[in-house]
């Protein structure tokens, strides 16, 4: 009964986030929201950063981790998407997941399988972990862009082009054509291939 009025107030915040946005979530707001008084929440939850916990391992938890291609490098590919695509199903699912660091059932099976797809790919112990948390925060760091980008007034190309200073930023007008090309899915897969370069 308790695990279901858990899952019921992380359905709750989960509505309240892509309704209105990460700021507009609260033990109060989840309340009432529900229908209930606000120690009914923070006694299932506990505080804030508790229910944000809750709320990136239940994105997490939409993963799916079966049906992946082999060889392990797409496997490993296939997982990473997926990871992004969960996070942009929510309004600030990017900043929702990057502002934890959760042990959740969930995000702890989505570690294994992502992890063990990089052993099998053949990393050893340490490559694998560490390239395992190169690729998420390099998945967090674009999605969270990805998601700013949609709410910012202006074009990234107009800010830099306005910003940017041929004498004091020499190398930035050099790439500057580069830098606001492509799509952010483009990056995404230029990313991991450069990440996963071992593996290929």
């Amino acid at each position: 009964m308790v695990r279901d009025r858990r899952a019921e107030i992380v359905r709750a915040a989960l509505e309240l986030l892509d309704e209105k946005g990460l700021e507009a979530v609260s033990l109060r707001a989840v309340a009432d929201r529900l229908g209930v008084r606000m120690n009914t929440v923070s006694w299932h939850v506990k505080t804030k950063a508790g229910l944000r916990d809750l709320m990136a391992d239940a994105i997490l938890a939409e993963i799916r981790l079966d049906d992946l291609p082999s060889p392990e490098e797409e496997a490993v590919r296939a997982l990473l998407r997926r990871y992004r695509g969960a996070m942009l199903a929510h309004r600030d699912g990017g900043r929702v997941v990057a502002g934890t660091f959760t042990a959740e059932p969930a995000t702890l099976r989505y570690a294994d399988r992502l992890v063990g797809a990089l052993l099998e790919g053949g990393l050893d112990e340490r490559a694998a972990g560490w390239t395992a948390w190169t690729l998420i925060y390099f998945a967090l760091g674009l999605v969270q862009e990805e998601q700013g980008a949609e709410r910012e007034q202006g074009s990234l190309s107009d800010r830099l082009a306005s910003a940017l200073d041929v004498r004091a930023h020499p190398a930035l007008v050099r790439v500057f054509p580069h830098l606001t090309e492509g799509s952010f899915d483009e990056r995404f897969e230029y990313g991991m291939d450069r990440v996963l370069s071992p593996l290929a």
